[in-house]
């Protein structure tokens, strides 16, 4: 494997990704709207062993897809894998969700992903390549305090599935990844709010929550990063169309 789309690569998960599969790879695109975040995480994965390339657009216009096939084909001649981390849903209550709110997660978790699988389909086929697709565990259990972060990720999912039994004629490789409470920066600022509405401290939230979650701690994104890794490794090659659950056991369901 030579080259790697990450998406989110600015920052949490899609940062420790991006630097994970530096060790892998010998080129990592790195996608996110913020410039001077990839800057920084292009520095990591330089630094990691691999050449980054600094793509920031918004994958919620749907233009961006395509420049972002286009760009990698130009810099690096091939798509090996493709990873579509980028995505923020707000954590609203289900009866206080706007439709912009409903549009925007839609927008760049769903169609953002799905444009871009698409895009670099050509490329992954020609290469026999990997994709995966980040969802989360609320896809198995939405609650109505996150109702459009469920919904998403349970599409997610489903997209996930739809892409791999193409992939199975194609020679393309897909699974999705369902992540449980993972200590990112929009984890924190999550228990900022949370915390008032249940009488404490952000710092007695933070201890609090990995209890109320019924897990023993948070994960970290690194350890989110190394199950990327191996999903697009060569050890996971007959592994495609599965929803792979990572949360410490807050899913108690089989």
């Amino acid at each position: 494997m030579s080259v790697a789309i990450v998406t989110g690569a600015s920052q949490g998960i899609g940062r420790a990704t991006a630097i994970r599969l530096a060790r892998d790879v010998r080129q990592v695109a790195l996608v996110a709207r913020n410039r001077a975040k990839l800057e920084e995480t292009a520095e990591a994965v330089k630094a990691a062993g691999a050449e980054p390339l600094v793509l920031d657009l918004d994958l919620a216009e749907p233009s961006a897809a395509q420049a972002v096939v286009d760009a990698t084909l130009q810099a690096f001649g091939r798509i090996d894998a493709l990873l579509n981390i980028a995505g923020a849903v707000p954590q609203v209550d289900l009866f206080e969700m706007t439709d912009a709110q409903w549009d925007a997660g839609l927008a760049l978790k769903l169609h953002g992903a799905r444009r871009l699988t698409v895009a670099a389909w050509p490329a992954l086929k020609e290469a026999g390549g990997s994709v995966v697709l980040m969802s989360g565990n609320s896809a198995l259990v939405p609650k109505a305090s996150y109702a459009a972060v469920g919904t998403i990720n349970t599409a997610i999912v489903a997209l996930a599935k739809a892409f791999s039994d193409r992939g199975i004629a194609d020679g393309v490789q897909v699974n999705s990844v369902l992540p449980g409470p993972v200590m990112t920066g929009r984890r924190r600022s999550y228990l900022q709010r949370w915390a008032p509405l249940h009488g404490m401290t952000a710092e007695e939230a933070m201890a609090a929550f990995p209890q109320e979650a019924g897990i023993a701690r948070y994960g970290e994104p690194q350890e989110i990063a190394e199950l990327m890794a191996f999903l697009v490794s060569p050890g996971a090659r007959w592994m495609t169309g599965s929803a792979v659950r990572m949360d410490g056991g807050e899913v108690k369901s089989i």
